[in-house]
């Protein structure tokens, strides 16, 4: 299905109307009414020229931004249909929508029913659309503009494949969605129509034009796939509501949050899922969407506590004028989801996964944020300080291997490694003493080396080795201590530099 989308109510223009734009160094006709094209304007044509043909021209500078904000208004209106919503939008142009309703148009008592619905609720809204639904999103394309030189309306049409070549054939070349400069490269040649180049030979046209002529041909006729790109990723699950009267009050769409959260549960639960990140989207009655999400710390299918993080979500942003008119569609729907087995519960009826700590670290996301709600993970980094940083609670965490990789680091590791004065029986050997935030400590034991290389590609060439030792003083304390470059080999390619000691951690 295909929409073209004017926004205007209805005729009620009695001028033409254009948007204009600079082109090729000279204002030139960027986009126009259903009048305009019928006069005879053409996309591309000189302000000049579209004058002297209708004097009475309204003109209105192009606004790219505000049309693809408008467009994706629109889009997130249609979701009510399907979740399959893509964007016509070639070069950052707002031109329509594309929506995949194979499966949905049942719900709404057929494809006639569907597409009387959407043409109606746009005229409401005060948008003039003309809809097509079609086996190709090529044709419905064609179809929903109306290419066709008999005349025939086949605008806000239901076409299917058994006459659908021959009013394919009929259609002229901009039904083809091509760029301006080929259509008039086929105009000149006389190519003007699809069935000019329906039984034409394919390499000669290819060799001249091409392949994304013929591939554009191929794809409104179904012979190759053109599948819909959607502007949003798909819902693993989804349950919705439409609501015999709209609702504005905040108790009542939590309400309507929790009998959705439990039609969730029961379809997880079939499916052997727990949910990570939740999609609530409210449909206003005058068209507006509002969309809530939530990322959960644990994934989780229990409906109380889905409720409780999207109200504390609605408690942040509700007001009682956004209502509007009223809410007639919620939907709840879950973005993102882990696999899980079936686990024990506990006495008190909780999962081991669903901890104190989980619930409140869901609350301080919602509240906070998901970007300043931090948890440690590991990199891919020799160098110690820069292998752990601080990432978002709501990203994966570290896998088993890096924790074992890591089990041998000290408890407190520092940011920055403090210098230290030692001293070594040997020259490339552990220290014996060494003296530390001004005090000084005797070495009872030590293990080492364990030898890191410098990260030249980060550092430089002159970064140096490093050589990391586990000591521990005579009282029982446990100390992380390094020394940087090695004698002889990194000492004379340096300026003549000595190996220096560092301290950069405490085990205990």
């Amino acid at each position: 299905m295909s929409w073209r989308l004017d926004k205007r109510e209805n005729n009620a223009h009695e001028y033409p109307t254009i948007c204009m734009e600079k082109q090729k160094g000279a204002m030139r006709l960027s986009a126009l009414d259903l009048t305009a094209e019928n006069l005879g304007l053409k996309l591309g044509q000189g302000m000049v020229e579209a004058r002297a043909m209708c004097p009475n021209i309204e003109t209105i500078h192009a606004d790219h931004d505000g049309d693809m904000a408008f467009l994706n208004a629109l889009a997130d209106w249609a979701d009510r249909y399907t979740p399959l919503v893509g964007l016509d939008a070639p070069f950052g142009k707002a031109q329509g929508l594309f929506l995949d309703i194979t499966g949905c148009a049942h719900l709404f008592g057929g494809e006639e029913e569907m597409l009387k619905d959407m043409i109606s609720r746009l005229h409401q809204m005060g948008v003039y659309a003309q809809g097509a639904i079609a086996p190709t999103p090529g044709f419905s394309w064609g179809l929903a503009r109306q290419h066709s030189p008999e005349n025939y309306d086949f605008r806000n049409t239901i076409m299917t494949w058994d006459n659908a070549r021959i009013i394919a054939l009929s259609f002229p070349m901009a039904a083809l969605r091509l760029p301006l400069d080929m259509l008039v490269a086929l105009d000149r040649v006389g190519l003007k129509n699809v069935k000019d180049i329906f039984d034409a030979p394919r390499k000669p046209l290819t060799k001249r034009f091409g392949p994304f002529l013929l591939k554009r041909l191929d794809q409104m006729l179904g012979q190759e796939d053109e599948p819909i790109s959607p502007r949003l990723p798909v819902a693993s699950l989804s349950v919705e509501r439409r609501l015999a009267e709209p609702i504005g009050r905040q108790e009542d769409i939590e309400t309507c949050i929790e009998q959705l959260a439990k039609s969730l549960q029961n379809d997880m639960e079939k499916r052997g899922l727990l949910g990570q990140q939740f999609m609530l989207l409210l449909f206003r009655l005058d068209g507006i969407v509002r969309r809530l999400d939530i990322g959960l710390s644990a994934p989780s299918r229990e409906p109380k506590r889905i409720k409780i993080l999207f109200s504390e979500k609605l408690d942040n942003i509700y007001d009682e004028a956004d209502a509007g008119s009223g809410f007639e569609t919620i939907r709840l729907c879950i973005v993102s989801a882990v696999e899980t087995s079936d686990q024990q519960a506990t006495f008190s009826g909780k999962n081991n996964i669903q901890t104190d700590i989980d619930e409140l670290a869901d609350q301080m996301i919602v509240r906070l944020g998901a970007e300043r709600v931090l948890k440690p993970a590991f990199h891919q980094s020799f160098i110690p300080e820069r292998a752990t940083s601080f990432i978002s609670l709501m990203k994966n965490a570290f896998s088993k291997e890096e924790i074992q990789s890591e089990k041998n680091r000290p408890i407190r590791l520092f940011s920055n490694p403090e210098p230290v004065l030692a001293i070594a029986e040997v020259p490339e050997g552990p220290p014996i003493t060494f003296r530390w935030r001004r005090s000084h400590y005797q070495v009872a034991r030590a293990e080492g080396p364990e030898r890191i290389g410098a990260e030249w590609w980060i550092d430089g060439e002159d970064a140096r080795t490093r050589d990391y030792y586990k000591v521990e003083d005579k009282s029982g304390r446990r100390f992380w201590i390094f020394r940087e470059g090695l004698y002889e080999r990194e000492s004379e390619n340096r300026d003549g530099l000595v190996p220096r000691w560092f301290m950069h951690g405490l085990f205990a």
